[in-house]
Parts: C-alpha cells; structure tokens; sequence
C-alpha cells in the first residue's frame, strides 16, 4: 500500500511493530502528532493478541481525530453461512481472532463514525504472502498440517486491496464496505492454485475437512458481496484466479 500510494505522488509515512507500539495511547497520539498525516490507514493486527487488534484499533482511531481514517478489517468476524454477507451485517463472531476484529471496528466506529471500515478476506501476494508461504511450505513437504477442502474465502490480490484503500481514503465513504476477490475458494482450493503457478504438483499439498483437522468451529462459508465496491471503486477485483 505505501509502495502504490508514493508512486501515486502520495507522501507516505509507515510504521511497524518495530518502531511503534500501538498498544501504548501515548505512543499512538505522539507518532500521529508527528507525522501529521491527511490520511490514516490501519492494517495493523495480530491474530493471537486482542490489545494490538482491538485495543491498538482504538488507539489509532483516538490519535486519528480531524483525520481521514480507514481501518482494514477481515471476514473473519463473520460465524460463516450459506449465503454471502453484504456490507453492514452486524459481526458474528466464533473464534477469538473474529471476536478481536469485531470489537476493533466497534471502537473504530464509535469514536470515529465517518471512518472507512474495509472488510477484507484472504489477502494473496508474491512469494512473501502468508497465504503464499502457507501453501509453498505444504506442498514442498517444509511445514505439517493441511488446507480445508471445506473452508471457503473470497482471496484478493495485495495490489488490488492495496488500491481499493486508497479510492476510499480519497472519498467521503463512512462505515463498513466488503473489498474482497469476487471468486468463493475454498482454501484447498487456492492451495492448488498457487502450487501449479509455482510449478509444483498440487496433489502434493495435504488436504483435510475442518471436522478432520478437529476445528470444526471454525467458520466454513465466508463470502463477503463486494459488489458495491466493485461498482463504486475504478479499482478491479480480479478472481483469484489472475492474482496468485
């Protein structure tokens, strides 16, 4: 994102977990203070700790006052149904890691209701991608486990997110809009995909049902309705297809 926002003549100032702690309110409002940005973009989490997903949330949206803000948020807030999920349907959440996100937005939104609230799914790369990386190892035998046959997303390309984030940092868009590839993969699936792009065997990667990996309460259906964005935003959501 700040590669494609400086190429678009966009001054950009990044931080990390190296140099910021988003934990820390004092920390949060002084960096913002510095920099003095037009424009904030939170992409920060972790998905085992609440206090950098939802608490660093509403730091940065609290440091963020009189600013544009646009908070990169994820399906898995979602418990996983059947049908697609529009843009505002109230989270669901089942696990940990969704319960984080969900109250992210909350505070976000709370504090800041003309916020950008981008709902996002699996985001796809180059070979440094975790999604990427996840799939590379299991086919080349690196790490244990398995991908779900039974898992279902809707994977995005990282320049195509990239780009959908900065249309909305530039507009007036308040509240959640779902940003995400318009395909329904399972995670097996992509899997596939992303061996035979990297010339290897796709029969190689060991596949599972969530039952069978015993995290049955995981959701299994999650496919957010993008269509919105996809009618608003010049940016193309390409299949995931085109991406990997």
């Amino acid at each position: 994102m700040a590669r494609l926002a400086a190429s678009r003549g966009w001054e950009v100032t990044g931080t990390s977990s190296k140099d910021l702690d988003i934990t820390s309110p004092a920390a949060v409002r002084a960096f913002v203070a510095a920099s003095r940005p037009d424009v904030v973009v939170n992409a920060a989490y972790r998905a085992s700790d609440w206090a950098v997903t939802a608490d660093g949330a509403a730091n940065v949206a609290m440091a963020s006052h009189q600013r544009r803000l646009v908070h990169i948020s994820s399906d898995a807030l979602h418990a996983g149904r059947p049908e697609p999920y529009g843009d505002a349907e109230p989270p669901t959440p089942v696990y940990p890691y969704g319960a984080a996100k969900a109250a992210a937005e909350t505070a976000v939104l709370a504090i800041d209701p003309g916020a950008a609230v981008v709902r996002t799914s699996l985001i796809v790369g180059d070979e440094r991608s975790h999604q990427i990386r996840l799939c590379l190892d299991l086919a080349a035998g690196r790490n244990p486990g398995a991908l779900h046959t039974d898992e279902f997303r809707c994977p995005i390309g990282v320049t195509d997110l990239a780009s959908a984030v900065l249309e909305l940092a530039d507009s007036d868009w308040a509240g959640p809009i779902n940003v995400a590839g318009p395909q329904r993969v399972s995670r097996a699936e992509l899997g596939a995909l992303v061996a035979a792009r990297h010339g290897l065997d796709p029969a190689r990667i060991p596949v599972r049902t969530l039952a069978e990996s015993g995290m049955g309460a995981r959701p299994a259906n999650v496919v957010l309705d993008s269509s919105r964005a996809a009618s608003m935003l010049s940016t193309a959501l390409r299949p995931v297809a085109e991406v990997v």
